[in-house]
């Protein structure tokens, strides 16, 4: 390994190969499609520093056949811990179609996986569509809330405004459109 990884993509957290392992075969005969985002590794205590692929973001209006998975580009999250795609071949073939070539610029790792959708039914590419060694780490998630703020946040953000919301909005006076 080497002293500085910062920009690597160092492994990928055994969670999230299962879940994408699981939703391959759900989505079978079709293909299914996700895009991959990534942790710092130090954020795991790995010891290196780097990337480790923690989740597998299913989006939205995306289109699957038995021959092809069509994301719809403008429901892609604009997120800096983007690090690739994963996406199947229902045929079980672990190499990259043209039309996969065609999506792997955007993205330092791309995974494809095959059927049977085993534990080893899967193959990591770099962008150029070479295959890579990835490793599997098993590594303890952090458990993710859908929103990362919380009521007592937006009270506080409220307050720095002059807005507060413990008074009674029925006590104050009428906006400028007659409610209160």
């Amino acid at each position: 390994m080497g002293l500085f990884r910062s920009g690597e993509v160092v492994g990928i957290a055994e969670a999230a190969l299962e879940f994408a392992l699981e939703a391959s075969e759900d989505a079978h005969p079709d293909e299914y499609m996700g895009l991959l985002r990534g942790e710092d590794a130090r954020t795991f205590d790995l010891g290196y520093g780097g990337t480790v692929l923690t989740d597998v973001l299913v989006i939205p209006g995306t289109e699957s056949n038995p021959v092809s998975a069509t994301v719809k580009t403008n429901m892609i999250p604009n997120d800096r811990r983007a690090a690739g795609s994963i996406h199947s071949h229902p045929n079980g073939v672990l190499r990259p179609s043209d039309a996969d070539l065609g999506t792997f610029g955007r993205g330092k790792v791309h995974i494809i996986v095959g059927a049977p959708y085993g534990r080893d039914d899967w193959q990591a590419f770099d962008r150029e569509g070479n295959p890579i060694d990835l490793d599997v780490l098993d590594v303890e998630l952090p458990e993710e809330e859908f929103f990362d703020f919380t009521q007592e946040d937006i009270d506080a953000e409220l307050l720095e405004e002059g807005v507060d919301r413990r008074e009674d909005p029925l006590d104050g006076p009428d906006d400028e459109w007659g409610r209160r």
